[in-house]
């Protein structure tokens, strides 16, 4: 039963020493892990990367697929409100 015990005592070490090794690790390259990540995330938009800052989809490259967005020429019509609302 003893050798059972040490055998867990010896595991959980060995677990508890991993991951404040691990935490350690993660602390002091936090810095290069985040830039890694960042490159990987904005070289996986592709061609969207550049709207980060770059400009690559400045002059017009999606003009053509917004809608107008634009104010109506004309005023809209009122509305009565007793006859906006229908009655139950």
């Amino acid at each position: 039963m003893q050798k059972i015990i040490n055998v867990l005592a010896i595991a959980s070490s060995v677990v508890s020493l991993t991951v404040v090794g691990v935490g350690g690790y993660v602390y002091l390259n936090k810095d290069a892990i985040i830039e890694g990540v960042t490159q990987k995330a904005l070289g996986s938009l592709g061609g969207f990367g550049g709207a980060l800052g770059g400009g690559s989809l400045g002059g017009g490259a999606l003009q053509d697929s917004l809608p107008d967005m634009a104010a109506p020429m004309e005023p809209m019509q009122e509305v009565d409100p007793t006859k906006s609302v229908p009655a139950f």
